[in-house]
């Protein structure tokens, strides 16, 4: 099913195996939870494509990497999954900054933000990429620097610098906003202490700052009485 030669044929070919793999049901229920995206969804459960983004990579997956693709939503998905198995550094950040404009919604971003490794092993340099990121004025290149940080960079070592990133990106974008507050959720739990003296004393807008709390108190890894004693910093 999957092509070792591509061609306009053998990718029309790849086309119709992936509508092979529809579940109408499913692509109803996606299409309500992933809104506002100029892709197709055609419903694909995400187990399934990363079975395919698997066999795609055993075989000539430059080659489909390089392809002018259509307008699908799970071939984005799916070379983003691709993109994400690459282990020479060079070619992935090849394609990833070629894959990135392409992300227009939530589900892509942090599917792509959970499943690459290889930042892992160049943490200065995608810290630093991060950064750039959150930047942008294109909301889903700020949300996948924070899902970024969120999935390979909570360290005590750089809580600080997260912490200043978080303070000096306002923004009234809904998608930008819940990463922030997820984002601030998590270091609660990393570190504790810097992470309350944030909540305490901050730049952030009201929505991030109380949806941050909001994600503290719905954590089993925090007590009763810490939750209770953060809701006097709500704004």
């Amino acid at each position: 099913m999957i092509p070792s030669i591509w061609n306009d044929n053998t990718y029309k070919d790849f086309i119709k195996y992936l509508y092979s793999l529809q579940d109408i049901g499913y692509r109803d229920f996606h299409q309500g939870i992933v809104v506002d995206s100029k892709y197709e969804i055609i419903g694909i459960r995400l187990p399934i494509m990363r079975n395919v983004s698997k066999e795609l990579f055993k075989g000539n997956y430059i080659d489909y990497l390089d392809l002018d693709k259509g307008n699908l939503y799970e071939e984005v998905m799916i070379e983003g999954l691709v993109i994400s198995k690459i282990k020479d550094e060079d070619t992935f950040y090849k394609y990833f900054n070629k894959y990135i404009d392409k992300i227009d919604n939530w589900a892509l971003c942090d599917t792509f933000s959970s499943s690459i490794k290889i930042v892992e092993k160049y943490l200065d340099k995608y810290f630093k990429i991060c950064k750039d990121l959150i930047k942008s004025n294109k909301d889903f290149r700020v949300r996948l620097g924070f899902v970024m940080i969120l999935g390979h960079f909570i360290s005590n070592d750089r809580v600080d610098e997260i912490l200043k990133l978080i303070d000096e990106s306002n923004s009234d974008k809904y998608y930008i906003n819940m990463a922030r507050a997820w984002l601030i959720a998590e270091l609660y739990i990393k570190e504790k202490n810097k992470t309350l003296e944030f909540i305490k004393n901050n730049n952030v807008d009201k929505f991030t700052i109380n949806k941050a709390i909001s994600k503290i108190n719905d954590s089993y890894r925090v007590s009763k009485e810490e939750k209770e004693y953060l809701k006097q910093f709500r704004k």
